[in-house]
């Protein structure tokens, strides 16, 4: 069985991680404030998951979810994410994160930021533009017409195909953004956060082509 390390037990993680368990995964998860305050989540998702510390999710998952945001000073466990896949919820808010100079210039992106933070590890942008309980709520089956799609950016060809896959499993057909320096296209304020509702893959594609870049004072 296939284990997802999560870290981060909020909106996105705990509904990554039910998604993650109806698709027939095992999860192990952590917040910031210890396992032991995670035993209802876990009572919730049943003998399919269990609680640990981020550096012990991390080091249990075959591949990583981090759906926390992230800091300047990086706090991920990184020798435990070494060599594997993360996939990296975040995104760039700054009434939550503050002015991040390198961000509001444009130079990075938050998404290359965390690969920076964790050189060993294979980052990819993923699950950043759906409200989280449509996570569980709006997939179809694969092939079904029309259905919601979600992009993906990274460096790496095969973090894309791992988020591929997982988005197929969930019922979301997907558009490759890579680079993770175009991963701003998915941001927020952009036509395909705008559109996170819906949009086909046809229509999400159009929708990252038409993004415009800010650059902040």
């Amino acid at each position: 069985m296939t284990v997802i390390g999560i870290i981060g037990a909020g909106e996105v993680g705990s509904q990554i991680a039910r998604a993650a368990i109806m698709n027939g995964y095992d999860v192990v998860i952590a917040n910031s404030r210890g396992p032991e305050t995670l035993k209802d989540l876990i009572d919730e998702l049943g003998p399919s998951a269990r609680a640990a510390t981020a550096a012990g999710a991390a080091a249990a998952g075959e591949f990583a979810v981090v759906a926390v945001p992230l800091k300047v000073v990086n706090d991920m466990p990184v020798e435990e994410l070494a060599g594997k896949i993360v996939l990296d919820t975040n995104n760039y808010m700054v009434w939550r994160d503050g002015h991040i100079p390198v961000i509001d210039s444009g130079e990075k992106t938050v998404h290359e930021l965390r690969q920076e933070h964790l050189p060993r590890s294979k980052v990819v942008k993923a699950f950043s533009h759906i409200q989280a309980p449509r996570i569980t709520t709006t997939g179809k089956a694969a092939a079904t017409p029309g259905r919601h799609a979600l992009s993906v950016s990274s460096d790496f060809p095969e973090a894309v195909e791992l988020v591929t896959r997982l988005y197929d499993q969930f019922g979301f057909d997907t558009a490759d953004n890579s680079p993770l320096s175009e991963s701003w296209r998915s941001g927020p304020g952009q036509p395909a956060w705008v559109a996170h509702e819906y949009q086909t893959r046809t229509e999400l594609v159009s929708n990252l082509a038409r993004a415009r870049r800010t650059i902040l004072p």
